[in-house]
């Protein structure tokens, strides 16, 4: 409950710097496998389109398996498309700080190496004031057990993953994978954010 109120007051606060904007924006996150990430954000009002790929590394158009050496730099992630008239920034870091653990160092699970990073990646100035505020706020009040690693970054050559990386949970949603680890993360979010949800 001190985390679903203090997320609450962080939206209040930071909500006032967002301005009225009317086109669709683009954010990209990274929470671990891009499976989960993207499985969860298509289920959100106002995401017109969430894309798999890879971000933030050193190796133009990296394949899957160049990313799994972790050597690359790359991060798995998704870049969001949304419509902020209907859902803000705000409210994805919300959903993006509640559906992962952001005080693993390259880590979600059983998913380990520096491509499984907490990683923000900001499109615009604003975009990083408030992520960085957000990120404040929350290690101030000792949201979480440990310091939040998440790491606030501007938005490099964002690479769209394998085909078949894309809709990887509405396409095998049997999968043992999808059933032991997405799942519970989606159930997760039908709870908390009923609400923002589209169906």
């Amino acid at each position: 409950m001190k985390l679903l109120s203090l997320m609450v007051i962080v939206l209040l606060s930071v909500g006032s710097v967002n301005a009225q904007p009317k086109k669709l924006q683009k954010a990209t996150f990274g929470m671990g496998c891009f499976w989960c990430s993207e499985a969860l954000f298509q289920q959100l009002k106002g995401v017109n389109a969430v894309k798999s790929g890879y971000e933030g590394g050193t190796v133009a158009r990296p394949s899957y398996e160049d990313v799994c050496t972790g050597t690359t730099g790359h991060a798995e992630v998704i870049e969001v498309t949304y419509d902020p008239a209907v859902i803000k920034y705000e409210e994805l870091l919300e959903v993006f700080w509640k559906s992962h653990d952001p005080t693993t160092l390259n880590r979600q699970g059983a998913d380990v190496g520096t491509q499984y990073r907490s990683v923000v990646f900001y499109h615009n100035d604003e975009q990083k004031l408030l992520a960085e505020k957000y990120k404040k706020t929350l290690n101030d009040a000792k949201a979480f057990n440990k310091p939040i690693v998440t790491e606030i970054t501007k938005a490099s050559p964002f690479y769209v993953a394998e085909n078949y990386h894309q809709d990887y949970f509405n396409k095998n949603g049997s999968e043992p994978y999808c059933k032991m680890v997405i799942l519970p993360k989606m159930e997760k979010l039908e709870k908390l954010f009923k609400d923002k949800l589209k169906h």
